[in-house]
């Protein structure tokens, strides 16, 4: 696997060897032992996985400590843009975003640490998205920011995506006291 870090500290992009042939393909899509040889040493204890047509954008979660949490992300068929907010107070990228296109052809990775918000745009019908998490859903702890606030400046390249009421209704950025 190739472990490529971003601009903002603890992003990794994670591009695995893919093996091809006349039949299909085979690739590892996690190993515990390379991913702590690059400093990934997170215990990830649940996986989840959505269905979403062209259009739908789930976003921006976070959970908050004790429960809060990482992932590794991957689209298992279709494509997203995906995206992580750095809402870690004292972290010199406070506010700043990373975007990557994630797809079932260029089977990347995205893991995101704990102390960020994240969201995803499905770009094709029929994508599924899987993760993994380093803690347990507990609903008392989930919390969102706006997947339009102008603070952010997220370029999601989508004028009006299909959203849950949950995060239409989502908390400004500016209102937003992280927990961090």
């Amino acid at each position: 696997m190739n472990f490529k870090k971003t601009e903002i500290e603890g992003l990794i992009i994670i591009e695995p060897r893919v093996f091809e042939d006349d039949r299909g393909h085979f690739f590892e899509s996690y190993n515990k032992n390379e991913f702590s040889e690059n400093n990934i040493n997170t215990d990830f204890v649940q996986d989840n996985q959505s269905l979403s047509q062209k259009g739908v954008l789930r976003g921006l979660h976070f959970q908050t400590p004790p429960f809060a949490q990482a992932k590794l992300i991957r689209v298992i068929s279709g494509s997203v843009l995906d995206v992580a907010v750095d809402i870690r107070k004292e972290s010199p990228t406070y506010g700043k975003h990373h975007k990557v296109i994630l797809s079932a052809t260029n089977k990347k990775m995205f893991f995101i640490p704990e102390g960020f918000a994240h969201g995803f745009l499905t770009l094709e019908d029929n994508t599924i998205f899987s993760y993994k998490c380093s803690n347990f859903y507990h609903t008392p702890s989930e919390n969102s920011i706006l997947w339009n606030d102008k603070n952010l400046n997220i370029d999601w390249n989508f004028d009006a995506p299909l959203l849950s009421e949950k995060d239409k209704e989502a908390q400004s950025f500016n209102n937003f006291i992280t927990p961090f």
